[in-house]
């Protein structure tokens, strides 16, 4: 009994105890409403019955304005069209309250109405980093991208508010291309909202059909607010739109007695026939290449290959002054191949490939550069794959980073047979400096070749400007006297390519670029007449002329390990 009368009494004085420390931790009026500052109160009535100017006037007795009171003075002055006095009240109100997003909202809609474009888009990712979804500043912001000409940014934050909503695609000429192939290569639709992921898996099914050397996609904004989506395009058909071009694009290898006939979307199916001869006496050459959509889709493309050559090759150090004869050999060798190719999406792609190859040595003399190993003759059966994918995009700067990885295994049917692996990664980075327009462009490309087994010589990686190599080192030529040999050989590989573009001249027939370039690079070997032996630096710069959907490079690089300077025209494709 005496336990639970202690007890009973216990509960009162214990909240009566807690009663009194709240009243001593909050003495100043519990209860009572948080006081309103009149001034604010008198400008948000003037705001609701839009009296702009009495708001500024108002704004003239407050010596010291709080952050809220300069929100609506900003709103005042932006209002009038004052929008320096509207720039300074708004950066007022966010010096003093930084975690507010409305300030950074306001500065923003204030460098739009003044067309400073790049100034909105950073006051709105100061929004979006304090309020990431909040879909007036991603709508806001979508549309700033949108003025500048960056779809790819415009769509990254449209698309989390549910836009742009597409009412119709046209296509700008019509392409011959058969409607239905052009329609699957569309991974969106009209009445739909146009995704940044689609767009790009649209692109390089595009890019995949071989037909459409230049296109881009204009998305143009309608009264209903929907948009209309224009693919225009440039497009490849037969030999040429005409006789002219036709003529040109056949003979336009004849400075490197060659000819390349061409055939494009053949029964308007994407069907492309693409060869070559070539009948220079050192480097003979012929090839072909066959390719279309599988069963109709694009981005499954398949092709098949013929390839035959006939080269004389002297092996050397370099192709200018003093170089001794380290090697030479008349290579023959003929192969036939099948590739198949797939977009998966706009990411990543994979494809696979096969060929099988004769080759043949003559009239070799080995020096310090051939073994035996490198000389086996006989059938070859080899396997090809490749994986791409797209490592990184900041679409707000332009910016893509891109890699792949690829596999060669082949299997020598000679005396004795030899087996061999060779693996290449490469990295890509592209970035179009400027917030709109492509009048300036940076590259840089990092790749790396390693080889496993006994290769025989046409596998060797070969470095330099030449006909038949795409890893550039832009002060070695890789020929001499017509002969092929004098870029640096070996079974294994680095390479960095670096390069910036301006356009110095564009109308609607003729664009000219004109950059510099840096390349580094090494090639290493086991053999003593093989690799660089060293690390190889060349600068220079290059001069890109495109007419008529063919292009062609002339550039000057100088070696700055051997002072050789080296001029070089090549053809782009």
């Amino acid at each position: 009994m005496d336990l639970a009368g202690t007890a009973a009494t216990r509960h009162p004085l214990i909240r009566i105890a807690a009663f009194l420390v709240l009243l001593i931790c909050c003495p100043a009026g519990m209860g009572q409403a948080v006081p309103v500052d009149p001034e604010i109160a008198r400008a948000k009535e003037l705001l609701a019955q839009e009296r702009w100017q009495e708001i500024v006037n108002l704004a003239q007795s407050i010596p010291a304005p709080s952050a809220e009171f300069d929100f609506y003075l900003g709103t005042a002055l932006a209002r009038l069209g004052r929008l320096e006095d509207a720039r300074q009240a708004f950066q007022a109100g966010a010096r003093s309250r930084p975690s507010d997003e409305r300030f950074s909202l306001e500065l923003a809609g204030v460098a739009f109405k003044q067309k400073l474009y790049p100034e909105a888009a950073r006051y709105l990712h100061r929004a979006l980093e304090l309020a990431p979804s909040d879909s007036y500043a991603n709508d806001f912001l979508g549309t700033v991208y949108f003025l500048q000409g960056n779809l790819d940014a415009a769509l990254k934050y449209w698309n989390r508010v549910g836009k742009p909503q597409i009412a119709e695609i046209r296509a700008e000429p019509t392409p011959r291309l058969d409607p239905v192939l052009l329609d699957r290569a569309f991974a969106f639709s009209p009445a739909s909202t146009l995704r940044l992921g689609d767009l790009h898996t649209t692109q390089a099914r595009i890019d995949a059909l071989g037909i459409f050397p230049s296109y881009h996609f204009d998305l143009q904004a309608r009264e209903d607010g929907k948009f209309s989506l224009l693919f225009r395009n440039h497009e490849k058909n037969g030999w040429g739109r005409n006789k002219w071009e036709g003529l040109i694009l056949l003979f336009r290898g004849l400075p490197w007695q060659s000819i390349n006939p061409e055939f494009y979307n053949l029964r308007h199916r994407a069907i492309n026939l693409v060869s070559m001869w070539r009948w220079d006496a050192e480097k003979r050459r012929a090839l072909a290449v066959l390719s279309a959509p599988l069963g109709g889709k694009p981005g499954r493309e398949y092709g098949i290959s013929l390839d035959l050559r006939s080269e004389n090759w002297n092996i050397r150090d370099s192709f200018s002054g003093p170089a001794p004869l380290l090697g030479s050999l008349n290579l023959r060798r003929e192969a036939i191949g099948a590739q198949f190719a797939y977009v998966v999406s706009g990411r990543w792609n994979w494809s696979a490939a096969g060929e099988f190859s004769h080759r043949d040595f003559r009239s070799v003399i080995p020096g310090v550069a051939l073994s035996p190993d490198l000389l086996a003759r006989g059938y070859q059966l080899k396997q090809l794959a490749q994986v791409g994918a797209e490592i990184w995009q900041l679409p707000e700067k332009r910016i893509t980073l891109k890699g792949s990885l690829s596999s060669e295994a082949g299997r020598i049917w000679s005396q004795p047979g030899h087996a061999f692996f060779k693996l290449r990664p490469s990295l890509r980075f592209h970035w179009f400096p400027l917030s709109q327009s492509d009048d300036y462009e940076i590259e840089h490309q990092i790749r790396a070749g390693k080889t496993f087994g006994d290769v025989p010589f046409d596998e060797l990686f070969m470095l330099g400007w030449g006909s038949d190599t795409d890893l550039l080192m832009r002060g070695h030529i890789a020929t001499r006297d017509g002969r092929k040999g004098s870029g640096p050989l070996g079974r294994n590989y680095f390479l960095s390519n670096w390069e910036a573009d301006k356009n110095v001249y564009r109308n609607g027939l003729l664009n000219l670029k004109l950059g510099p370039f840096v390349d580094t690079g090494t090639v290493t070997d086991s053999l003593a007449g093989l690799g660089s032996h060293k690390w190889l630096w060349d600068v220079g710069a290059q001069l890109k002329a495109r007419v008529l959907g063919f292009g062609v490079v002339l550039s000057y690089g100088k070696d700055l390990r051997s002072g050789n300077n080296a001029w070089w025209v090549s053809m782009l494709r």
